[in-house]
């Protein structure tokens, strides 16, 4: 598997930005670009032998993240809609806030993303600098350090699509093992070991080790604890070589110990997989996706950001 550069014809330009204003996003700027953008999608959509489905990365905060992202995917679920819709959605942070507005876009995108994407993997700017602060000691991390994390987590979830592997060997299949009703599509990611940009870990973790980062929740790459709720599913990707046999056993292990936190109505809600080959620099490592009842503290953020922002009518142009 190499790593294809973009084509430059692949590349859609404006002129200006959304200047933080999701209406602007989805209306106006970058309504003028969605069909120079659905062009190149049908274009590589027709290269495609058997074509999966589409994956976005975008973030809420910002104008062009959440109003054009957001219309994106609505008019590629229009044109494909029998493909899958997974999405990376970074969700903004008081604590790291770069616009009084984030709450407007965040709340304006969610209901988009409810209605148009298949599965939505949650990810936080709060969270992924406590991951650099706390875990990681960096002083000073920049958005490559963030984006960092980002990247070892999407290549986690998506190693099953790319590498031979028994389980979640496509989209919908890890949509069928995680989802019990369509609406509840938004997921927890978490990755272990954790290391920092240009690092070398210094020595290979046991199959134990990982099973307990990847559990827990100062690994997780959005700020909600899964111990405020419950799981409902979950999904573990293992990479490098390892006895599946023994991946199987802490797997249940993690189960029985905490079953608490488990739904009792959905059985074998946890399912779990290995992957030979594992990622660069690293000898093992594991992706974690949870879809707890948690991830409402996410949503109750949101929600309470938008209220006290309308509240002062905190908008510019208004």
């Amino acid at each position: 598997h190499t790593w294809a550069r973009p084509s430059a014809d692949n590349f859609v330009f404006g002129q200006s930005g959304a200047g933080n204003n999701w209406a602007k996003g989805h209306y106006t700027e970058g309504a003028e670009l969605i069909d120079s953008a659905l062009d190149v999608v049908r274009k590589e959509a027709e290269n495609c032998d058997c074509l999966q489905g589409f994956q976005v990365c975008h973030s809420l905060g910002g104008g062009t993240g959440s109003g054009m992202g957001t219309l994106l995917i609505s008019k590629i679920r229009e044109e494909y809609p029998d493909r899958m819709m997974l999405t990376f959605s970074v969700f903004p942070s008081p604590k790291v806030s770069d616009t009084v507005v984030e709450p407007y876009n965040a709340a304006l995108s969610v209901h988009q993303l409810v209605e148009n994407a298949d599965e939505c993997m949650v990810l936080d700017n709060e969270a992924l600098y406590d991951i650099c602060f706390r875990t990681l000691k960096l002083t000073t991390p920049s958005f490559g350090d963030l984006n960092h994390l980002i990247s070892a987590t999407m290549s986690g979830v998506t190693c099953c699509l790319r590498f031979p592997g028994q389980l979640n060997s496509d989209l919908r299949k890890l949509a069928v093992n995680l989802i019990p009703f369509p609406r509840l599509h938004f997921f927890m990611v978490g990755f272990a070991p954790l290391t920092s940009r240009g690092s070398q870990q210094y020595r290979a973790l046991t199959v134990p080790e990982l099973t307990q980062q990847m559990w827990d929740a100062k690994n997780m790459m959005c700020a909600a604890d899964p111990r405020h709720g419950r799981y409902l599913t979950a999904s573990a990707m293992f990479r490098g070589k390892m006895s599946t046999k023994e991946v199987d056993e802490q797997m249940i292990n993690v189960q029985s110990k905490n079953s608490s936190y488990f739904v009792e109505w959905i059985p074998n809600n946890v399912k779990s997989s290995v992957c030979d080959i594992a990622p660069i620099g690293l000898s093992m490592a594991s992706t974690f996706i949870g879809n707890s009842t948690s991830i409402q503290e996410m949503f109750r953020r949101v929600s309470e950001q938008f209220t006290a922002t309308f509240c002062r009518r905190s908008c510019p142009g208004m």
